[in-house]
C-alpha cells in the first residue's frame, strides 16, 4: 500500500469514514464510534502492559486552579498555550446588555470576568502536589487519563486544542526515576513497533516562548531531559511526537515541597501517550477500516 503525506487528503478521508466529525473549530473536531473504538483499545492495551507496574490510578477534570498555573510557571513559558475560563458576574443590566450585544452581533467578552480555574494543559500538573511531603520509601508511581486543552488552532488533524494523554508519573530518587524513564521509552517503542507503526526517537523540547524559551530549550535538548516517540502521519520529513518522556529534575518538587523518605528532595518524570495522535498515527499506517488492518495489530487491540 502506497502511502501518500498531505493534510488535506488525510483529513478528508477521516471526515468520509466518519472516523472524524467537523465542528467549525480548528482542532476540535468531534470523533466517530470507530475511531473512540480504536483509541479505547490503545488505552486498554497500554493498561495491561503497564498492570505489573502497580501504578496508583487517579482522575481529575479538566481544570485546574490558577494558582496552580502560576505556581508551576506555565505562564512564564507557555503563555501561548494557555486557556483561561472565564464567566459572568454581572447583575441584570448587564445581562440584558451582555444579551443585546450577543443577538446584536457585537463583542461581549468584555463583560466576562476571570475565575479562579483554568483549562489543564498538562494531563500530569494536578499530580505533584498530591506528592507533597515525605513518599514512601521507593516513591510512588501515578497514573491519568485526562483531557488536555493547547490554543493551537490548526487544519492539521494530528494538532488538537482538546486531547486526551495517558500519562504515568514517577516520583522517587533521581536514580530511579531517570531509570524508569528511560525504561519507559524502550518499553514504548517496543509496544509501537508491535503495532505496526514506523517509529523512532529523538531528543526532543517543549514549545518555550520568546528568546528566553529557545534558550530554555536548548538547555532541555543539551541535558537530555525530554525525549519523544515519533512516527509520519501528516509528513515524512516532520514525522508527529505521538509519546514524550520527560524528567523534571526537582521542577515541581521544589515547588510542592516533594521529599523522599530520607529527607532528600525527590525528582519527578512522567510519560505520556497521546491518544488521539496513535490513533491517527494506527489509522495512517493500516487504513481507514480496522477491520481490515493486519491481523497481528488485531489481536492485541481487539484480543
Amino acid at each position: 500500500m502506497t502511502i501518500s503525506y498531505d493534510i488535506e487528503t488525510f483529513y478528508a478521508g477521516l471526515v468520509e469514514h466518519g472516523l472524524i466529525i467537523p465542528t467549525g473549530i480548528k482542532g476540535g473536531y468531534g470523533r466517530g464510534p470507530v475511531f473512540e473504538d480504536i483509541l479505547r483499545r490503545f488505552n486498554e492495551l497500554v493498561t495491561r502492559i503497564a498492570a505489573p507496574d502497580g501504578a496508583e490510578e487517579l482522575m481529575f477534570p479538566p481544570i485546574l486552579p490558577r494558582a496552580l498555573i502560576e505556581k508551576v510557571g506555565y505562564m512564564d513559558n507557555f503563555p501561548q498555550l494557555a486557556g483561561s475560563v472565564h464567566s459572568f458576574f454581572g447583575n441584570e443590566a448587564q445581562a440584558r446588555e451582555l444579551s443585546a450585544r450577543v443577538h446584536g452581533g457585537e463583542r461581549w467578552e468584555d463583560l466576562l470576568d476571570i475565575t479562579e480555574v483554568m483549562l489543564t494543559p498538562a494531563a500530569c500538573y494536578p499530580v505533584y502536589p498530591t506528592f507533597s511531603g515525605l513518599l514512601p520509601n521507593g516513591g510512588r508511581l501515578v497514573t491519568v487519563l485526562n483531557w488536555v486543552y493547547r490554543h493551537e488552532p490548526s487544519d492539521e488533524p494530528t494538532r488538537l486544542q482538546a486531547f486526551r494523554m495517558r500519562e504515568f508519573i514517577r516520583v522517587g530518587k533521581p536514580d530511579d526515576v531517570v531509570a524508569w524513564r528511560d525504561a519507559w521509552l524502550l518499553r514504548g517503542l517496543e509496544l509501537l513497533k508491535g503495532l505496526g507503526l514506523p517509529v523512532q526517537s529523538d531528543v526532543a523540547s517543549d514549545p518555550f516562548f520568546g528568546r528566553v524559551g529557545k534558550m530554555m530549550a536548548a538547555n532541555q535538548v543539551d541535558q537530555r531531559l525530554k525525549f519523544e516517540i515519533l512516527v509520519p502521519v501528516i509528513s515524512i520529513e516532520k514525522p508527529t511526537a505521538i509519546c514524550s518522556f520527560n524528567w523534571h529534575q526537582d521542577h515541581f518538587s521544589s515547588k510542592f515541597g516533594i521529599r523522599n523518605a530520607d529527607e532528600s528532595v525527590a525528582h519527578t518524570a512522567c510519560l505520556g501517550f497521546g491518544l488521539e495522535r496513535v490513533t491517527l498515527s494506527l489509522i495512517k499506517a493500516h487504513g481507514f477500516d480496522p477491520t481490515t488492518w493486519p491481523s497481528t495489530v488485531r489481536a492485541q487491540l481487539w484480543p
